[in-house]
């Protein structure tokens, strides 16, 4: 029996892509395996390609074989899902090929329609406009609109107005996967549902907190999409503000998705300018050379077939909040390719105590406590305390302890980010997705910067390989006297 009464038309554009086999349809197949898909939904794939519709079933059955745990995939799953597939070739350039997607989805004229473009932004204004013309948008359509979205608020504004042309502010759907873990919607919980938290979320006990998105992979196979955005646009503008947004936010009067987005935005709004003086002592940037990563020596990023590039794997910058909660409690945000290892996490790191009564007795040294959640590769959350090591030492000793607040594991398999946020789109409910204002006012803090990094205000830095990125990102924080959890 289905969990979901939404019927709908799921219609994927780009449905051949990279993006679409490693995770969408992993994500869809999963969701009609555990019942969140109606019965008689339908998926249905547009792209280029001309695939009959058992050629597009065959290959969509060998890319999860290929992409999914062993252990989900099964013969009995995927028959039940094949049902689902439909396929249309279409041409982007051109429309030719929406009149068979016309047909098609009018034979359910009354369904919701998802419409997943799952695509490069320059085919978003031509998609639509098709879609309008062929009367294929009614009033259940939503769209959901993958990112890039622009590589500055100019490019982002005139890709968001041409899309705004065709749908409504509240059909579209502003994709961020980071959104979609347990783990960061659990900030949340952990924020607004523990009263222990409440007073000490505030610069009255927070000395600063550190937001960390680390890679082991380089650019390699998506060199030429990456080069035209670095760190700075692929992620420290979305995923970094979206974290540090849900971090900082005071507390929304509810779970309504404007409630939510409205805080959000008032985070954006006081973070605060980094002028050209401070550009250089507040920010890092650096490409990584050719090292070891895994166990195995690697290429530089300008090792390839390109030998020049002006853009940044690594960035690192302090962030400071203009508001009453956060003066005086800066951010350390930092994202990189090719480091020593996967690690995305976020830690709070407390203040010191006021006074050590255990100094007297030179028995040890206090270790300011921290609450570090991270979110991959495993999702966790760590309270870091001092406890007292058992024993009858004349002293007492002191040992640092991590108290696990994670909740218990009652589920075989975690589920995705995009299965979240997929049947998020699919329930219409907006709250894990960007806001037309969000994102602009996202652009806004950040296109400053990256026009300072053009100008070369900021030098750009090597570092090796495998390591943990350029030696000038300790010194950002080390300058005012703290240190990388990692360090």
């Amino acid at each position: 029996m289905s969990k979901t009464n939404n019927l709908c038309d799921f219609i994927l554009f780009g449905g051949h892509g990279d993006l679409a086999f490693r995770k969408l349809m992993p994500a869809l197949y999963h969701l009609c395996k555990d019942g969140y898909l109606a019965e008689d939904s339908r998926i249905i794939t547009v792209s280029r390609a001309k695939f009959s519709a058992q050629k597009h079933k065959e290959l969509v059955k060998n890319k999860l074989i290929e992409f999914l745990p062993k252990e989900s995939y099964t013969q009995e799953d995927f028959q039940r899902f094949e049902k689902k597939l439909y396929y249309v070739q279409v041409d982007f350039l051109n429309s030719k090929g929406y009149e068979t997607l016309e047909k098609l989805l009018n034979e359910y004229e009354k369904r919701d329609r998802i419409n997943y473009l799952s695509t490069s932004p320059k085919f978003f204004a031509g998609i639509c406009q098709a879609l309008k013309e062929y009367k294929l948008i009614t009033s259940n359509s939503r769209v959901v609109l993958e990112k890039p979205l622009g590589k500055d608020l100019s490019s982002s504004q005139e890709i968001n107005k041409k899309v705004l042309e065709f749908f409504k502010e509240d059909q579209i759907y502003r994709i961020d996967h980071y959104l979609g873990k347990d783990t960061v919607q659990n900030i949340m919980a952990l924020r607004f549902s523990n009263r222990l938290f409440v007073p000490l979320w505030s610069s009255n006990h927070i000395d600063h907190i550190q937001i960390t998105v680390a890679e082991s992979v380089g650019a390699e196979g998506r060199w030429e999409y990456y080069n035209e955005y670095g760190a700075m646009r692929d992620m420290i503008q979305n995923h970094l503000l979206q974290l540090l947004c849900l971090i900082a936010m005071e507390p929304p009067c509810s779970l309504d998705a404007n409630d939510m987005r409205d805080e959000k935005l008032k985070v954006l709004k006081s973070l605060r300018p980094i002028s050209r003086s401070e550009i250089a002592s507040s920010t890092v940037r650096a490409q990584y050379t050719a090292g070891s990563s895994m166990g195995e020596s690697v290429l530089g990023y300008l090792d390839g077939e390109i030998k020049q590039s002006n853009t940044e794997t690594f960035a690192a910058i302090r962030v400071d909040i203009d508001n009453w909660r956060w003066n005086g409690v800066p951010f350390y945000i930092r994202s990189g390719k090719r480091m020593q290892k996967r690690n995305s996490e976020v830690v709070i790191q407390f203040k010191t105590m006021p006074h050590s009564i255990f100094a007297e007795n030179n028995c040890c040294t206090l270790l300011d406590n921290k609450l570090v959640i991270r979110l991959q590769p495993q999702e966790s959350i760590e309270l870091r305390l001092m406890n007292k090591i058992p024993g009858l030492s004349e002293t007492m000793q002191l040992q640092e302890v991590n108290l696990e607040l994670n909740a218990p594991d009652t589920h075989k398999r975690k589920s995705d980010a995009y299965e979240r946020l997929i049947l998020d789109v699919i329930r219409a409910n907006p709250t894990l997705f960007m806001r037309l204002d969000e994102v602009e006012a996202a652009w806004r803090w950040a296109d400053p910067i990256i026009e300072a990094w053009e100008n070369n205000l900021v030098p750009m830095k090597k570092y090796t390989a495998g390591t943990d990125g350029p030696t000038a990102s300790i010194q950002l924080i080390a300058q005012d006297g703290r240190s990388w959890n990692d360090e």
